[in-house]
């Protein structure tokens, strides 16, 4: 009887643990995958990311620091692909795949398109530069609670790419050539 007894308690452990591990597996993760897409003038742009949340915390200039290269967003290295060659703000972007990255400031802040992609985040090689351009920042009215990137169609060839974030929101001028 007590064999029987120990073996219902442990097939009972068992379970539940099992329910635990599946529980978890289902739950969100803390900075879910999140594609950004535009159409401008017939050509397709898509930025992949990791949205992560300000969980009461202080982002910028905190846990994003101010004049540093930081990863824009979360997880693994933020992505671009474009179809078509683009002038975001002042650089010249060939059709292709890139990462991007950010340099935050409280008034401006620099987009980097880096030619390395498939890396980590945090795995900057500032040798694979395309290229730099200065982000317009502005303060959003309210905060927001995950991070936001998005393309917004303009007129004809023309958009916007944006980043939000708590009460930060920096962009710059897209162009579809």
């Amino acid at each position: 009887m007590r064999t029987i007894r120990i073996i219902t308690v442990a097939a009972l452990v068992t379970l539940l643990a099992t329910a635990i591990l599946v529980a978890q597996e289902k739950k969100a993760p803390l900075s879910p995958p999140v594609k950004a897409e535009a159409t401008i003038n017939g050509k397709k742009i898509t930025i992949e990311y990791s949205s992560p949340r300000m969980r009461e915390r202080k982002i910028m200039g905190g846990l994003v620091p101010f004049d540093e290269v930081w990863r824009t967003g979360a997880n693994s290295a933020t992505t671009l692909t474009t179809e078509a060659a683009l002038m975001i703000g002042e650089l010249h972007v060939p059709a292709g795949k890139y990462t991007l990255f950010t340099i935050p400031s409280e008034n401006q802040w620099t987009l980097i398109v880096n030619k390395q992609t498939g890396q980590w985040g945090t795995n900057y090689d500032t040798s694979q530069d395309l290229g730099r351009v200065k982000m317009n920042v502005s303060k959003l009215e309210s905060p927001l609670e995950e991070f936001t990137i998005e393309i917004e169609q303009g007129e004809g060839h023309k958009g916007t790419l944006s980043f939000r974030w708590e009460t930060t929101e920096a962009s710059v001028p897209v162009m579809v050539h």
